[in-house]
């Protein structure tokens, strides 16, 4: 049986943590800031408060986010080194998958 390559398991797992809106939506929010958020991220998203630490749970196991607990509070950032990889895997991912003229008909029009 053939293995996958690291990177391939790379873009997977990435792509799994990836795989919810509110996760886009808490990255989205953590990465436009300065700094490292210091709060409870359901008080700026949409996001059940119940759902909001299964969610950072996700993100932390990816490596996506790092998240410190600093007295009564969880500092949250985005994990730069990680952050950088995954921008440059998926970069990497989709300019070399490009469907090639008439492999899979979506270069070609389509005649009754």
């Amino acid at each position: 049986m053939k293995e996958y390559t690291d990177k391939q398991a790379s873009i997977a797992h990435f792509a799994k943590a990836l795989g919810h809106p509110a996760r886009i939506a808490i990255l989205h929010y953590l990465a436009s800031q300065e700094t490292c958020f210091f709060g409870e991220i359901h008080d700026v998203l949409p996001i059940a408060k119940a759902t909001v630490s299964q969610h950072l749970k996700e993100l932390k196991e990816a490596g996506l986010i790092q998240g410190d607990i600093e007295g009564p509070k969880v500092r949250y950032c985005i994990h730069k080194e990680n952050w950088e990889l995954a921008r440059v895997i998926f970069a990497d991912f989709f300019n070399d998958c490009v469907c090639k003229k008439g492999s899979c008909g979506c270069h070609e029009e389509q005649h009754d």
